[in-house]
């Protein structure tokens, strides 16, 4: 599967083989430190950010449950909680 933008997806698939090494060669071995992988999960989270914003994409129409606020500092859920968005 491709990533939501078209110039994510060589990065997309940085991230997966990354994520991918990690998980089988020091997760299930009991290694959790996921460090390794951070420095290219946020250049794609960027990338896939900035595809979002261009695209005009909402998280309302990914998922209704999602509602955002005008500043897109926070997202409520329908039960009415408020949850801010990680900074990165």
């Amino acid at each position: 599967m491709g990533s939501v933008g078209d110039d994510c997806n060589e990065l997309k698939q940085q991230y997966d083989a990354c994520f991918n090494s990690w998980f089988s060669e020091q997760f299930l071995k009991g290694q959790t430190d996921d460090s390794a992988c951070a420095p290219i999960f946020r250049v794609y989270q960027e990338c896939v950010k900035r595809a979002i914003k261009e695209k005009k994409i909402t998280l309302r129409e990914m998922d209704p449950i999602f509602e955002t606020s005008s500043d897109g500092d926070s997202a409520t859920i329908s039960d009415g909680k408020q949850q801010q968005k990680a900074k990165s």
